[in-house]
């Protein structure tokens, strides 16, 4: 990809469609300590094993909130703490990224756990993603892998739990146009040989549209799943939330037997918490 993006082309598309998504964490919701409401607590495109988060390289301008939000979910912005070197940024990162505890009782680690912190996912022309070095508007990026095993006729469910820290809030702002253009460009992606997402549609909601009080900007995008290895299609969901300079998302691929709720469930907690950390580590003391 590279460049900047036309937001606004984005977002008239995508903002009309996502009013039927509604987005996951506008759907079920979150209580202030980044839990979800009525008990739902039981992009990386998420090709395994490597980085995710539907993005390129650049950094413009974009839309996004100054100063206090007026929600109580969203704190105001301590720019005093947003980390200035990548040094910084990998030790805030390291503080928001959940384990797989923070995501379900049910969910472990996968092999390998970790991504490379050295490297970006793109999704090029082809609409097919390669791995590139970190572009100059990230300080520090990580994706977790995890997995729910197979048990009793359920398949395996695949998750990964990526975190990227930009220098300001402008330039996540632009990670989450990005992922908007993505996938109006590109509504079927190839992760790697023999894995493909297809049938993708998403929403993104600003603070305080449709709802949104959690965040400075929420984008979900969903589809199916298919490959060699799982079959399918199976479902197929990314969740991603900005708060400052930090983005946090979740993806998670379905297997047989798994609903749409319990999948659902699994990436709403595991992206609440991810921004609540954020909040946390980067918004100003209450008072």
């Amino acid at each position: 990809m590279g460049g900047q993006v036309d937001r606004s082309r984005g977002n008239a598309v995508l903002r009309a469609c996502g009013c039927a998504v509604a987005g996951l964490f506008l759907i079920a919701g979150c209580t202030a300590d980044g839990s979800p409401k009525d008990g739902a607590a039981s992009r990386t495109p998420a090709a395994s094993g490597t980085p995710s988060g539907p993005s390129g390289a650049g950094a413009g301008t974009a839309a996004a909130p100054s100063g206090g939000s007026g929600s109580e979910l969203v704190p105001e912005l301590d720019e005093s703490k947003q980390p200035k070197t990548a040094a910084e940024a990998r030790d805030l990162l390291g503080r928001i990224i959940v384990a797989e505890q923070a995501i379900g009782p049910d969910v472990v680690r996968s092999t390998p756990f970790e991504s490379d912190p050295g490297h970006w996912p793109v999704l090029d022309e082809g609409c097919v993603w390669q791995t590139a070095s970190l572009p100059p508007d990230v300080l520090a990026t990580s994706t977790r892998s995890f997995h729910v095993p197979a048990k009793d006729g359920r398949g395996r469910v695949r998750i990964n739990a990526t975190v990227t820290v930009h220098h300001n809030r402008e330039e996540s702002g632009w990670e989450t146009a990005r992922a908007m253009e993505e996938v109006l460009r590109c509504p079927g992606q190839k992760l790697r040989e023999g894995e493909e997402l297809k049938n993708l549609w998403g929403g993104a909601f600003y603070q305080g549209e449709q709802m949104n009080g959690w965040t400075e900007d929420a984008f979900t995008e969903t589809g199916e799943y298919v490959s060699a290895r799982d079959g399918g299609p199976h479902l197929y969901t990314w969740s991603q939330a900005q708060f400052g300079p930090v983005t946090v998302a979740i993806s998670a691929k379905g297997a047989t037997g798994i609903t749409r709720e319990a999948m659902n469930a699994l990436v709403v907690q595991g992206t609440s918490r991810m921004m609540v950390q954020a909040k946390q580590e980067l918004g100003k003391a209450a008072g």
